[in-house]
């Protein structure tokens, strides 16, 4: 007999638990990317397509299991949306500015900034650091997982007000990331002040 439970306690958020011959975990966000994948790889978007990737995802996460792990990761759909807003604007205008840099002849002084971040998690510090590599005008160089701090590259590094406009532009990436996915205890220590950077003003 197999039977469908949701709202475990024991599971991670938007799971089911499909008991039959033996206990298994459908992480329905998975199952929903693994859909996605199966559609692209069609290269036709249908109904019969989205049913048949669905189909065979769920097929898949019940023959071959994965352990059961709860990431800490929680959907915030508002929190979402403004994250992606942001880096919609981010990318345009930091593209601009990529542009200018490009057609100006002075020389760019380059540097690395160290920017230590308020959440500790592995999570909140690989979403943070991979939301600002998306952005051209702050790529991430190295991520220093035991100090929770990201060194950015930064251009115009001679110019004294660079170094604080970064911080701040990483600072309020990581709020974004952390009110879009992270859980209570992440978003009240956003709304902490930053930690300074050891010599910065």
């Amino acid at each position: 007999m197999i039977s469908v439970r949701f709202h475990d306690p024991g599971l991670p958020p938007y799971s089911c638990v499909v008991v039959g011959r033996r206990r298994r975990v459908l992480d329905l966000p998975l199952i929903a990317w693994l859909t996605v994948v199966w559609v692209l790889l069609w290269g036709n978007l249908s109904v019969a397509n989205v049913v048949g990737g669905a189909l065979v995802a769920v097929v898949v996460c019940l023959v071959f299991p994965l352990p059961l792990v709860n990431i800490g990761l929680r959907l915030h759909p508002l929190g979402i949306a403004r994250l992606a807003v942001r880096l919609v604007w981010e990318m345009y205008t930091a593209g601009l500015k990529v542009s200018h840099q490009m057609l100006d002849n002075r020389p760019f002084l380059a540097a690395v900034l160290a920017v230590p971040l308020r959440c500790r998690g592995d999570l909140m510090l690989t979403a943070t650091a991979v939301a600002v590599s998306n952005i051209p005008d702050g790529s991430v160089v190295e991520v220093h997982r035991a100090q929770a701090t990201l060194f950015v590259h930064v251009l115009e590094a001679d110019d004294p007000r660079t170094p604080e406009r970064t911080r701040q532009a990483v600072w309020r990436m990581e709020e974004l990331v952390v009110r879009a996915f992270g859980d209570r205890d992440e978003i009240a220590r956003v709304r902490e002040a930053p930690p300074r950077p050891e010599g910065a003003r």
